[in-house]
């Protein structure tokens, strides 16, 4: 029965996130095509409807630790991710911020429109040497705007427990940039799982490390450092089997 209860929830959470990007969304495109400013300010209304929605409807709260670790001016965030969680959060956290995301994204309806218009920094991961030069200049760019740039290493949203697949693209960007990283370990996906439709109530922990500097370190050097931290961090505050998925 109370699987049931959480079904419903989790689907009054669904149909709260609906209305929320038809009334809020909608305005981000149309807005941040004429001010950033404007638009990034909705986008951040539309993004806590959300992380407010799930506290209130599905009981998801969360906490934050290590907010003292950020540095006074943006750099290169590196987050675990598994769940759509991050990407509502992470931006009310970290403001102004853009993410590095696959360009099939901006094909999606008002919310890949959204991308576009707040000009996140959209690569083709097809196009290999070309889209990490694309990234690295648009980095630089965003972050010499005052923008923080938010790189999930592992690509995409990874299972609770799953062995850690990082990839080098992020640190390569530090070290050509330069710019240091601040990482990021999180573990919403207990509680909002990858392709998991119930919501489980608990408090989701984002814990922020230490700045890693990239300054005299290969890129190599910079990817293993950030995982070291994001890993040993996620073996303390992850519990595997916490919910029955």
């Amino acid at each position: 029965m109370y699987r049931y209860w959480l079904l419903f929830r989790s689907i009054v959470f669904w149909l709260w996130q609906i209305v929320m990007t038809v009334v809020l969304g909608i305005p981000v495109v149309i807005i941040g095509l004429f001010s950033f400013r404007m638009g990034y300010a909705l986008a951040i209304m539309w993004n806590r409807s959300n992380v407010y929605g799930l506290k209130y409807i599905c009981g998801v709260d969360w906490q934050v630790d290590g907010l003292e670790n950020a540095p006074d001016k943006p750099c290169i965030i590196m987050s675990k991710h598994q769940s759509t969680w991050d990407t509502y959060f992470l931006p009310t956290l970290f403001y102004p911020s853009v993410f590095v995301a696959k360009r099939s994204l901006l094909w999606i309806p008002i919310f890949g429109w959204a991308l576009y218009v707040l000009k996140f920094i959209m690569i083709d991961r097809k196009s290999g040497r070309s889209a990490m030069s694309q990234m690295c200049e648009q980095a630089a760019n965003r972050l010499s705007l005052g923008r923080w740039v938010v790189v999930f290493p592992e690509g995409t949203r990874r299972p609770v427990g799953a062995e850690p697949k990082y990839r080098i693209g992020g640190a390569m960007v530090a070290k050509k940039v330069p710019c240091d990283v601040l990482p990021v370990a999180l573990n919403a996906g207990e509680f909002w799982p990858r392709m998991g439709f119930i919501k489980w109530p608990g408090t989701i922990t984002v814990s922020i490390g230490p700045v890693i500097h990239s300054e005299g370190k290969t890129a190599a050097q910079i990817l293993a450092e950030t995982e070291a931290w994001i890993e040993g961090r996620m073996a303390e505050i992850t519990v595997k089997d916490r919910f029955p998925y």
